[in-house]
């Protein structure tokens, strides 16, 4: 997900970055008011500003202005305290989590939080249950109950040491009872939470404008007084405006051609700096076992011996991802390289003896689907370069059909789908994340996948392990089936970059596991 750069900063982020910058000055997170005003880019527009409807990149904005519980601070893979002032399985049945506010927290409208407020952020997520929520991530759940102002209980109905992960998501923004309703989404525009900033104003495909909140009590150590963030849809536009110093940083939407021009370090750039980040979002085929030739154990096998991932990220992305052998990606905990260790390097005549031996006719005839307007411009590039590899072999036929992703969304749902491409953002940075999701008769793909030894024992063996370090053999062997079934074939596994101003520094440490930025970290150098 690479090129040789120049680097200053070390980088302390918990997935590794590599920060790139065109030189080193004195650096200061103090430099007067007037200079702690940040302005950051991006493509990534929140779908709604109530957390109880959002399961995507809404959480970018809940993040800086809402809290959790639990939260993942710079550096760290393993939830910590944010709201709460401690959290705890109090015994080893992992069926039970408390969590103890910290004292004298409140909203950004003077209300205070207490553990009333948890408990009616986390019940209207039930009760609400909205379309595109986060409802299902609840799914352990049984009840949540207060002891005093102070104390938050969470009832499970099997063991779940995930359920910490859950709750440090933004999909579990902390708001008032007072303006948010038990049953109903609130509708009024406006956003109350009581994180680092309090939002003043949200102008839709527009911007956000945020201002320190005085009363913050939690992890962040927030080094700026203001952030604003401007949404664009037209990427060039953005970075013209990240050059012209209308914006100091950019967070998302750097497309692949804009990273290299900045990995060139041309002169006409020497103002900006570009940090690099080893992503957590994957791509990935998916294969339908109903199909007639996708259902063959045989031509997925084939694929898999065929598919040349370096040569589809070179090609596709120009190195801004790297080569994905394991649904579970670098950077996560029981990581591996499975798929190549099975398949190795692409085989056109490996491939041929596995159709061969199974007595398989080609060229096998195939349709792949893509969405055409969720995962960016290069989808269709990436699919027209699968399809060459395949082709070129002589063992298959591809057909490639694209659709906008509500109506692939509805039909892959449906089972029309003979292959299709599927994206991953993380919910929580846990390999439970990037295994659980996909198998089970009722999964995220629509298409059930029977695996009794994943669904019932692997999984619920590890969820019992609070040390998440120590379930690594469980999604290893997960992943030895997965490869043993090919039902899904991982491809590419993303890199994130922020661009910035010379004069901006953190971008090293903006990005948390989640890859959602904390807008806390960026400031202004005191000098350069």
């Amino acid at each position: 997900m690479h090129v040789f750069y120049r680097t200053c900063l070390q980088a302390t982020a918990a997935l590794a970055s590599i920060s790139l910058l065109a030189g080193c000055g004195l650096i200061s997170g103090d430099d007067g008011d007037a200079e702690q005003k940040i302005t950051v880019g991006t493509t990534s527009e929140p779908s709604t500003l109530d957390p109880a409807a959002a399961w995507d990149g809404s959480w970018e904005l809940y993040r800086n202005v809402f809290q959790t519980l639990l939260s993942f601070p710079t550096g760290s893979t393993t939830p910590k305290p944010d709201a709460a002032e401690s959290c705890r399985f109090p015994d080893a049945t992992n069926t039970v989590f408390e969590c103890k506010l910290r004292p004298g927290l409140k909203f950004t409208n003077g209300d205070k939080l207490d553990a009333a407020a948890v408990k009616h952020s986390i019940d209207r997520i039930r009760t609400i249950d909205a379309e595109g929520g986060p409802n299902g991530l609840l799914g352990s759940l049984e009840s949540v109950s207060t002891t005093g102002e102070d104390t938050v209980t969470f009832r499970l109905t099997s063991a779940d040491a995930t359920f910490p992960f859950i709750l440090a998501t933004p999909a579990m923004s902390i708001v008032p009872p007072s303006e948010y309703p038990a049953d109903a989404l609130r509708e009024d525009g406006k956003l109350t939470g009581s994180g680092p900033y309090a939002l003043d104003s949200y102008t839709a495909s527009e911007s956000a404008e945020m201002t320190r909140f005085a009363d913050y009590k939690g992890f962040a150590k927030i080094k700026n007084d203001q952030v604003t963030i401007r949404y664009y849809q037209d990427s060039d536009v953005m970075m013209q405006a990240l050059k012209d110093r209308t914006i100091d940083a950019i967070n998302r939407g750097l497309t692949a051609e804009e990273v290299v021009e900045l990995q060139e370090k041309r002169p006409e750039n020497d103002h900006l700096q570009l940090v690099e980040t080893v992503g957590a979002d994957i791509r990935y085929l998916v294969f339908n076992p109903d199909d007639p030739n996708a259902g063959k154990l045989a031509v997925r096998r084939a694929i898999a011996q065929t598919v040349d991932r370096g040569e589809l990220v070179q090609k596709v992305y120009r190195g801004t991802a790297e080569p994905l052998y394991s649904m579970v990606p670098k950077g996560i905990a029981g990581h591996t390289t499975e798929f190549y260790d099975r398949f190795g390097d692409p085989d056109a005549a490996k491939a041929e003896e596995i159709l061969d031996d199974a007595g398989i006719d080609t060229p096998v005839s195939l349709k792949f689907w893509y969405t055409t307007d969720r995962y960016g411009s290069s989808t269709a590039p990436e699919f027209a370069e699968i399809k060459r590899q395949l082709e070129e072999t002589g063992l298959f036929r591809i057909t490639l059909q694209g659709k906008p992703w509500a109506e692939f969304q509805e039909g892959y749902q449906s089972g029309d789908y003979p292959v299709f491409g599927r994206g991953w953002f993380p919910d929580f940075p846990d390999p439970d994340n990037f295994i659980a999701p996909f198998v089970g008769a009722k999964n995220v793909l629509g298409t059930p996948y029977e695996s009794p030894e994943i669904t019932e024992q692997l999984l619920p063996q590890s969820r019992r392990e609070s040390d998440r370090g120590a379930v690594t053999g469980q999604f290893e062997r997960a992943q030895e089936i997965l490869v043993d079934d090919v039902r899904l074939l991982p491809l590419w596994q993303g890199k994130l970059y922020v661009a910035a101003n010379e004069e901006i520094g953190g971008g090293e440490r903006a990005l948390d596991p989640q890859t959602v930025m904390q807008m806390w970290e960026l400031y202004r150098k005191k000098s350069w």
